[in-house]
């Protein structure tokens, strides 16, 4: 390492180790990790906390999180260890007197997981104002000397293209050969990746991934934030640097004033490692699993049917939904949600939201005879619910306060004819509590979809000193109201979506139980989505819609039910229209889904093929548990050849092929290579076909 080292500390558990080290001279830096069969050392100096204030910027200049002149000029303080029933956690000060401020970076390892949570307490010790621009809530090397070792995967999402995600080696990806060591400085671009407003997840991922086989290393992290952040990867003379933040001023007009004594925590970031891609997303799963809200749905997983996608399309009426209700029913649903316009007498429910009174006009009888209905048929009544927008012309928009909104320069934020709450207002907050409780109280509602269909942009100048703080706080005010709604509701199930999944950070899903990963209509175009979700969520809780229709053939309706069976199963589509042939294949679905809600919450997934961006390409997701896999595969046009499916994990065995799904139409031939560890399948000669096959051992 080309710094004085004098000090170090080791800590962590059997399934992770940090060593940080410094010395008198020198900020604190991560100078090693150690995982179960991986050791990584971090050569490049990169402190562990960054800090950029208006009187402090970079040195050399640049628009990187990292290299601050405060950064740099921190030194170690004290530390302290902490361990209770969940966590190991760390506590480590560090301060710079000549600029008056302390950072203290606080690590916590959920036991056994080999992942640790991390964030940063800033604190104004001085005796003089400071305006912070920014603060890393980690950085570090990332291991060797040459970034010509590493490969980057990152994901992008856009509305009905969630989650396509992309490998390309770190040198190719942004950091071009400049020779900055014949100049003696580092280089000041990064290869970056950023939210906007309130999509978190609308755009770059907060999940990111570098691998590197030379090194048997891999990365994995996931900044935890329902708002905007950033994070890059740099290269500096002595190797490559890594660092996650929040909103910083460049990226998000965001600026906050410490006056003496006051402080600044940043958002929290999460990350693991391992010998490979699919290891470290082990460890992180792992993580997600023992860090998210304890509910009785996260083993239930009832099976739910919503009556939106390709099916009502937000006009529920009383004679549309009994039908359905029935239909759904009669498969094997357990939860039934009535989606958008329930509320609405006019027709035009977009900009009428806020109010959230059930309509006279669409149910002559009354909202709760649809919901008996529900319940009478054995399921849990669920409705859509957009709780953090008001209609324009919803009477919300006037009877509320005009500070419970979001604003910049004294006028409310207007969004395709929303506008925005404010959360951090009591007025707003109280609103919400009201709408919800009195839902639950009146008619029973046991699950809601919680929409989110706009985003506000910077944030909000109200009772802030920047835009981008208003919108932290606001951040920061929407999950203290949810966690104050299971506090009162501990049972209630809660879906996340946000126009399908541009809203679907950790933040949001350690509290909620399932997300929508899409609202793409097209059933050929949902299976890359489908199969790339547990990346960015727990399997579990990929709400990945299954929407067979009367017109499709029995193969195309086994293809979208295949889409939604290792997630959270999600149905939609006129059930009530089908056939009894098309209707057992649904009911075979349903119970299939149901015999996996033992197997889903354990597994750990893994991708059997490359990813394609190809329209009509093969697609496959596995997941494996306990010595078992189940493998979903889609093949996406007529005639394929045969699909080579990588097992690794069963090179060398014998094993059983099973079809789990679909078993009442032709089977797939398929062949086993012992001594290669690959499965080949053979499609049925259709467009569009797809099955589940479970694998099984001995020792299984």
């Amino acid at each position: 390492m080309g710094f004085r080292v004098t000090d170090t500390l080791r800590w962590g558990d059997d399934s992770l180790t940090i060593e940080l080290a410094w010395s008198d001279d020198s900020a604190v830096v991560i100078r090693a990790v150690d995982a179960p069969r991986l050791h990584l050392d971090l050569t490049a100096f990169a402190p562990v906390v960054e800090v950029l204030t208006v009187a402090a910027g970079h040195a050399p200049a640049s628009d990187r999180l990292d290299h601050t002149q405060i950064g740099r000029r921190l030194r170690y303080a004290s530390h302290s260890v902490e361990r209770d029933d969940a966590v190991e956690r760390l506590r480590l000060v560090q301060r710079s007197d000549a600029d008056g401020l302390s950072a203290e970076l606080v690590l916590e390892l959920p036991h056994g997981t080999g992942a640790i949570r991390s964030h940063v307490v800033v604190t104004n010790t001085g005796e003089r104002r400071h305006v912070l621009r920014q603060a890393t809530s980690w950085s570090s090397a990332i291991g060797g000397s040459d970034v010509d070792d590493w490969s980057l995967l990152r994901g992008r999402s856009e509305w009905l293209g969630e989650a396509r995600w992309k490998r390309t080696p770190l040198r190719t990806s942004g950091l071009a050969v400049i020779r900055e060591d014949l100049t003696g400085h580092d280089r000041r671009s990064s290869v970056t990746a950023a939210a906007y407003g309130t999509w978190s997840t609308s755009g770059d991922l907060p999940v990111g991934v570098l691998e590197s086989p030379a090194l048997g290393a891999a990365w994995i992290w996931q900044i935890e934030h329902n708002g905007p952040w950033r994070w890059e990867v740099g290269e500096d003379i002595d190797g490559g640097v890594l660092a996650l933040s929040g909103p910083t001023d460049r990226d998000h007009a965001f600026t906050i004033t410490l006056e003496p004594g006051e402080s600044f925590t940043t958002v929290p970031v999460a990350l693991a490692w391992g010998t490979d891609i699919e290891s470290a997303l082990a460890r992180l799963t792992d993580y997600r699993r023992a860090t998210r809200l304890a509910h009785p749905d996260n083993a239930a997983l009832g099976v739910v049917f919503n009556d939106y996608m390709n099916t009502l399309d937000g006009d529920p009426t009383t004679e549309k939904l009994l039908p359905l209700i029935d239909a759904a029913a009669d498969v094997g649903a357990e939860i039934f949600c009535i989606d958008a316009g329930w509320y609405d007498d006019s027709g035009a429910w977009w900009a009428s939201v806020g109010e959230w009174q059930p309509s006279t006009v669409r149910f002559p009888g009354g909202l709760d005879a649809v919901i008996r209905r529900i319940q009478d048929r054995g399921m849990v009544a669920g409705l859509w619910l957009e709780p953090e927008v008001v209609g324009v012309h919803s009477p919300i928009a006037d009877s509320l306060p005009a500070e419970a909104f979001l604003q910049r320069g004294g006028v409310r934020v207007e969004e395709h004819e929303r506008f925005h709450l404010d959360l951090r207002h009591p007025a707003a907050r109280a609103h919400l509590d009201a709408v919800v409780d009195r839902l639950v109280a009146d008619f029973g509602v046991g699950f809601f979809k919680f929409d989110y269909n706009i985003n506000p942009g910077s944030g909000t100048d109200l009772s802030a000193s920047s835009p981008g703080l208003g919108l932290l706080e606001h951040n920061r005010a929407h999950l203290a109201w949810i966690d104050a709604l299971y506090e009162r509701h501990p049972d209630l199930i809660i879906e996340n979506c946000s126009s399908g999944a541009m809203r679907s950070d950790f933040a949001l899903l350690s509290r909620l139980q399932m997300q929508s990963t899409s609202d793409q209509q097209d059933y050929r175009l949902y299976p890359p989505i489908a199969a790339a979700a547990p990346l960015s969520m727990l399997p579990e809780q990929a709400a990945s819609w299954a929407y067979p229709q009367p017109e499709m053939s029995d193969e195309e309706v086994a293809f979208c039910l295949v889409t939604g069976l290792l997630g959270r199963f999600y149905l939609s589509g006129y059930l009530n229209r089908m056939s009894e042939e098309q209707l057992a294949l649904v009911r075979e679905a349903v119970a299939a889904a149901q015999s996996l809600r033992t197997v889903i919450p354990a597994a750990t997934p893994f991708w059997p093929l490359a990813a394609t961006d190809s329209i009509d390409g093969p697609v496959a997701l596995g997941l494996a548990h306990d010595g078992s896999a189940v493998v979903s595969v889609w093949s996406r046009r007529a005639g394929s050849e045969p699909i080579s499916l990588a097992l690794p994990a069963f090179r060398g065995e014998d094993v059983h092929i099973d079809a789990l799904f679909p078993q009442r139409l032709d089977a797939w031939e398929t062949q086993w290579s012992r001594e290669e560890g690959v499965l080949t399948v053979r499609p049925s000669n259709v467009d569009a076909s797809a099955r589940t096959f479970r694998v099984t051992t001995s020792r299984s």
